[in-house]
């Protein structure tokens, strides 16, 4: 399954360069210290095992920025993934939350269990993730899924050896109960908690855990986690194939476009494009040595449809690559996989991958794998097959999966729930189906393009989860926010 975060995290990521420091050795109070720039930062205690609340404990790291008005309390936030730096994301916290919420709540970023400096999942060295990152992720032949087979294999066998311990605890269920710790060491009653992407799921399952304990939270781009992963997978590789018609239609409006319309095609154009690349890879003029095949090509075709803002950017990496330079779609796929300056990762691949293998039962061979894989691509004839073959090291995982249920949070406070129409890595049917599974899920539309909702352009958004966040004031389940513009 491909990562669900946001841009803005993509960019906090690269920000996050001051390590948290400060430890809470008993695992109940935060002691805070200074780390940059206005942030102070701690460490938090807690069990490896929830289930074993006296037995071995990690790490969690916490960072905050302290309100700047009259403080009504904290404010959690996660950008998805599962993957994503919390850390870092926080320290993004004025393109992450309105002053006026700044002004009311300290923010509060952590990184979950298994997660950058949270005892992280590791599982393989930065050249063999350029390895594996490198292998056809869409195979067509014998080979090349036997190829990706064994791929999948090293990756799973890596971080069995690397991180095995650790494995069978860096669940959803596990991070919540992390969560729920963290509000209590913060001394917060109640949780309010704005969480993007993957993070609508790790407050979904906080909220049906402890419904008792949730004061606001904002899902925005929700993952309906209620389906088999095979099916997440299905109707996010749809919504990547919505957000690039999008894409194409305003594409076709400028001067730059590398196609002349309609959308049918210019897909074919982009289609040949990819079959080119498995063949020939484009140019690489970055100088770092790797070859742009189609695998890293794809990555760096999606990785623009989670902003409208960066579809210019799109615009020229296609032109470029019309003419075999593949040097901006390379930087793109970078971005979305974390890859730094100098080949290094951070453990955002691997940590995706060893939560989402935890949180849903897989298939029990690659055969029922490339059996989906040729299903998708009818409905997802780019993205479908790449997105399916993605989740193969969960055929081989050697932690135990648990399977994903419905939440329901009985008696939890109003939990509003946002969908963006043309969302590509959380489809608007996600939000609709999480808000009506919720007891208390309100629903807000948004007639928009690109990955969540919240502060990228919607005024109509805007106001009503700040309205919500710091007065609580519930809107109309329901209710639909206009096209920018």
């Amino acid at each position: 399954m491909r990562f669900r975060r946001t841009v803005a995290a993509l960019v906090a990521l690269v920000l996050s360069a001051t390590a948290c420091t400060g430890v809470d050795r008993a695992g109940t109070a935060l002691d805070w210290t200074s780390c940059g720039d206005g942030f102070e930062c701690a460490k938090l205690g807690v069990p490896l095992d929830h289930d074993r609340p006296d037995g071995e404990r990690i790490q969690i790291s916490v960072i905050r920025l302290p309100a700047s008005g009259e403080r009504i309390g904290s404010i959690l936030v996660n950008p998805g993934g599962p993957g994503g730096s919390g850390i870092g994301y926080a320290r993004s916290a004025r393109s992450v939350l309105s002053e006026a919420v700044r002004a009311r709540f300290d923010v509060v970023g952590f990184d979950p269990r298994g997660v950058g400096e949270s005892s992280p999942v590791r599982c393989l060295s930065s050249s063999e993730l350029d390895a594996y990152l490198s292998l056809d992720g869409s195979p067509d032949s014998p080979a090349e899924v036997a190829a990706l087979e064994e791929g999948s294999r090293r990756f799973a066998a890596g971080c069995q050896s690397r991180s095995g311990k650790l494995l069978p605890h860096v669940g959803t269920a596990d991070a919540a109960r992390d969560m729920d710790l963290l509000r209590a060491a913060l001394g917060d009653k109640g949780l309010t908690y704005l969480g993007k992407s993957y993070g609508t799921q790790l407050g979904a399952v906080y909220a049906d855990l402890f419904p008792g304990r949730v004061r606001a939270l904002v899902l925005d781009g929700a993952v309906d986690s209620s389906l088999a992963p095979l099916e997440l997978n299905a109707t996010q590789a749809r919504g990547f194939e919505v957000a690039l018609d999008a894409f194409l239609e305003d594409c076709f409006t400028a001067a730059d476009c590398p196609f002349e319309g309609p959308v049918k095609p210019a897909r074919e154009e982009l289609g040949a494009l990819l079959r080119r690349t498995d063949q020939e890879p484009l140019a690489n003029k970055s100088g770092d040595g790797r070859r742009i095949s189609e695998a890293w090509t794809t990555l760096g075709l999606i990785t623009p449809l989670y902003d409208r803002h960066a579809w210019p950017v799109l615009r020229q990496a296609l032109n470029e690559a019309s003419k075999g330079d593949g040097t901006t779609l390379l930087r793109m796929a970078d971005l979305l996989i974390d890859r730094r300056e100098g080949g290094t990762y951070s453990n955002q691949t691997e940590a995706n991958m060893a939560v989402n293998c935890v949180d849903g039962r897989f298939p029990a061979t690659s055969a029922a794998l490339a059996e989906a894989a040729r299903d998708s691509a009818g409905d997802a004839p780019l993205f479908g097959p790449s997105v399916m073959w993605s989740s193969l090291p969960c055929v081989y995982w050697p932690a135990k999966a648990t399977s994903q249920e419905k939440v329901d949070a009985p008696g939890a406070a109003p939990i509003m729930v946002v969908g963006t129409e043309r969302d590509p890595a959380t489809p608007y049917e996600w939000a609709e189906a999480l808000a009506d599974q919720l007891s208390s899920g309100v629903l807000v539309g948004f007639d928009g393009d690109g990955h969540t909702a919240y502060l990228t352009g919607s005024a109509c958004v805007d106001r009503l989860v700040d309205d919500y966040l710091i007065n609580l004031a519930v809107p109309k389940d329901g209710v639909h926010c206009p096209k920018i513009g």
